[in-house]
């Protein structure tokens, strides 16, 4: 019952924050943007580990670094250098129920959607000559490849569209930051954020399938 309630009340409270809460004050707005993080932290702590013990503390862990990264992201730099913290984190915990029987082929898109973001993001700053800013984005958007590779590996499906969710949420602020303007960005960050949050910390929840995937059993 109590895990539900946190499950409940954390959807409530990112949506409180993300469509009620106002710009200014800031400090007010950090404040409320943690909630949502702290109810789903404390809602992994109430999942009973089905994949492994050590996963789930390692994924409580990421999710408090992603919680400090939330404060500190009004400082771009110090937020990103702590997400990027965060992803190691969550691919660490992946790594520890990934199976090796995924088909290389999988990570077609992956490798599609990195070159494009480098293309699209990163060589913009390089050819400017900011190489300091390119190169974090680089390093970043192969961390964030990792981090899907890894997920995707653990068979876990929730781990899975959490990581593919966290993926779309820093492509969104990434493309609105260094390309164009996108109507509606915190809604759209925030949104598939606080739900990236929520399915990883379910996946504690998870068990780790035992068949392999192959290219029949993909058809099948």
């Amino acid at each position: 019952m109590t895990r539900k309630l946190l499950f409940t009340v954390s959807i409530i409270m990112g949506i409180i924050y993300i469509f009620f809460i106002p710009s200014e004050p800031v400090s007010f707005k950090i404040m409320m943007k943690l909630i949502p993080m702290a109810l789903i932290i404390l809602f992994a702590l109430s999942t009973r580990p089905l994949a492994s013990p050590t996963y789930k503390k390692i994924i409580i862990i990421g999710l408090t670094v992603c919680m400090i990264a939330d404060g500190v992201i009004y400082w771009f730099l110090a937020g990103l250098g702590t997400f990027f913290v965060g992803h190691i984190l969550y691919i660490y915990a992946f790594k520890h129920v990934a199976r090796k029987s995924v088909p290389v082929f999988i990570a077609i898109p992956l490798l599609l959607y990195g070159i494009a973001m480098v293309i699209w993001i990163a060589a913009p700053q390089l050819m400017k000559g900011d190489f300091i800013l390119g190169i974090a984005i680089i390093a970043y958007i192969a961390i964030i490849l990792a981090m899907g590779w890894m997920a995707i590996r653990s068979r876990l499906v929730l781990a899975i569209v959490g990581a593919l969710l966290f993926m779309f949420s820093d492509s969104v602020l990434a493309i609105d930051r260094f390309v164009t303007a996108i109507p509606y960005r915190d809604a759209f960050v925030m949104v598939t954020y606080y739900a990236a949050q929520l399915f990883i910390a379910a996946s504690i929840g998870s068990r780790v399938v035992k068949y392999s995937v192959t290219r029949s059993n993909l058809i099948r």
